[in-house]
């Protein structure tokens, strides 16, 4: 890439702004900030940014029908901020298509690590739908469904390979329950999160060094999954 990239921060909360923007720049992107949801829809419309960092609490749009907008004809990644205790409106925006979160208060190193993780797969050359991709030491083949840690070959049941691609095509990105059951059985299982939680189970004994403490396959209470494509501490 040969710009910086461009981060749309949206939040109404001038505090935040004055924070945020700052150390955004600081650290080489170029950023624009909206304090609406109207302002950012327009924004986005002008100076198509490669990532927005969107809180929830608009005072005119909700967040979520912010990222329902931007999703329709965009897939710049979305980085949701949230308050403590709103885990309806996190997993709603999640299955809107926002790609991760952070919720207030957070640590700005914490949305920093997030931002980086997005931005790199905005801008990775592989094509992760037909070729293959590595995750740590974890090799995963689409074309062939083959699956290998170090030199050794895993042996994966359909459905524990079908899990594992879609998070590996989604690296770094919550997933939720609902949008996991939905794409590895259909709308019906939506309800029944109890077959995930077995095909998790499942899939970690096999690829996780230490399936008590998950390097690979990490929860994100009440919400769903992510594949961490870097060591992740338990």
């Amino acid at each position: 890439m040969t710009r910086p990239a461009r981060i749309l921060l949206v939040d109404d909360e001038l505090p935040i702004q004055r924070a945020l923007a700052p150390l955004l720049r600081s650290r080489g992107y170029d950023v624009d900030v909206a304090s609406s949801g109207s302002d950012a829809l327009n924004a986005i419309a002008a100076r198509s940014p490669d990532l927005v960092v969107l809180d929830l609490g608009l005072p005119d749009l909700e967040g979520t029908e912010v990222c329902r907008r931007v999703r329709a004809t965009s897939k710049m990644p979305i980085i949701v901020l949230t308050a403590r205790g709103s885990d309806t409106d996190k997993v709603e925006a999640l299955d809107l298509g926002a790609d991760d979160y952070v919720t207030k208060p957070f640590s700005p190193e914490e949305l920093l690590a997030r931002i980086r993780v997005a931005l790199r797969r905005v801008f990775a050359d592989a094509d992760a739908q037909t070729g293959s991709v590595q995750v740590g030491d974890l090799g995963i083949d689409f074309s062939r469904r083959r699956v290998v840690r170090g030199t050794d070959e895993l042996r994966l049941t359909p459905k524990e390979f079908e899990l594992l691609a879609l998070l590996a095509r989604n690296a770094d990105r919550v997933l939720t329950h609902g949008t996991i059951l939905r794409e590895i059985w259909d709308a019906n299982a939506v309800g029944q999160p109890e077959h995930l939680w077995v095909l998790v189970a499942q899939l970690r004994k096999k690829i996780e060094p230490d399936p008590a403490h998950p390097r690979y396959v990490v929860s994100e209470p009440w919400v769903g999954y992510r594949l961490a494509s870097e060591a992740h501490a338990p």
